[in-house]
């Protein structure tokens, strides 16, 4: 392939033949004029190859760069298949790749790519209990990171079935929206209690982190009772039949209760949530037991003249009953 170009000196015109040698790249091409041009060119050799060598750095990290990624990364895209894609950005350097587990749950995969992709090693961002970390090497490709997505991802069906069960069968009161890294639940017991849990992802049949929230006689009861069946625990039943009978209980559900009626208001800034917060201090007094944020309760009583503070508690009366209540200073 070659291509001519003409150059006027001194109004006389000259002939220059490139001959590209089938490649796309001028680096890769010989140059030949007649012998007149060759004797001025050539005071000026020392330039034309700057410029050569200049161009080619620019194509290396420009244009030609950028073909290169794409054309990789429609090459494993096609060989992953287009059905796993669902989001590409005009540069191509962030694509997302959904996942179908087995029980029918979608994942993403949201892969950054570098210009030196394959060389690179990629960022990856999932929704996982854990962190991926992405096993890379100099001939690895989108294929190698989708696969090691589908065996992490292959980990935790138990523990995802296992909290699918708690979302649909109580009233999860935090979070509001799980996602599928999230490997806590505070399930609502009754309009004074709820239990917050914290599970292993890799071991969701085991006894997981208990703590209660409300006030003692609402949840002196259900300690006793956990205290009492601990040993009946059985791994070989599900995580909420267990949490059920650890605590001689049946959750509150969406068929037989509202949502409303566990999601109570701070009794003084009369909301249910305050940033991150919720209504966990609650009025010990069974005629009472109003709910507060920690935060609410600790400013209110930090303002009346009659209260106390020993360390990081601090002792008053309810603002509702007036009866004894404390408070541990929040954390900042």
């Amino acid at each position: 392939m070659a291509s001519e170009k003409y150059v006027l000196k001194m109004n006389r015109q000259y002939q220059i033949c490139i001959n590209l040698h089938g490649s796309r790249q001028l680096s890769e091409a010989s140059v030949s004029c007649d012998w007149k041009l060759q004797q001025i060119l050539r005071r000026y050799e020392h330039i034309i190859k700057q410029e050569r060598q200049l161009e080619q750095e620019e194509n290396d990290v420009g244009y030609t760069g950028v073909f290169r990624v794409c054309g990789q990364l429609l090459g494993d895209l096609e060989q992953l298949g287009w059905e796993r894609l669902v989001y590409i950005n005009p540069s191509f350097q962030e694509i997302h790749l959904q996942l179908l587990d087995d029980g029918n749950r979608k994942h993403v995969l949201k892969v950054q790519l570098g210009s030196e992709y394959p060389k690179e090693r990629p960022k990856c961002l999932t929704d996982l209990p854990a962190k991926f970390e992405v096993h890379w090497t100099a001939h690895s490709h989108l294929q190698d990171i989708f696969t090691q997505f589908q065996h992490i991802v292959s980990l935790y069906q138990e523990f995802w079935d296992m909290m699918g069960e708690i979302d649909r069968n109580t009233w999860v009161l935090e979070p509001e929206k799980p996602n599928y890294s999230a490997v806590h639940r505070r399930m609502a017991i009754s309009s004074g209690a709820s239990l917050q849990i914290t599970v292993d992802p890799k071991h969701p049949r085991v006894l997981p982190e208990c703590r209660f929230l409300g006030a003692d006689q609402a949840v002196s009861s259900l300690r006793e009772s956990m205290d009492k069946n601990i040993q009946f625990w059985n791994e070989d039943t599900s995580l909420l039949d267990n949490l059920q009978m650890l605590l001689g209980i049946t959750f509150p559900s969406p068929s037989n209760s509202k949502k409303e009626d566990f999601s109570v208001e701070c009794g003084i800034c009369y909301a249910y949530r305050l940033e991150m917060e919720i209504p966990n201090e609650v009025c010990n007094d069974t005629r009472c037991g109003q709910p507060y944020h920690q935060s609410c309760l600790y400013e209110w009583l930090r303002a009346l003249p009659s209260s106390r503070q020993s360390f990081n508690t601090i002792f008053g009366e309810c603002p509702y009953c007036e009866k004894p209540i404390t408070v541990r200073m929040p954390m900042k």
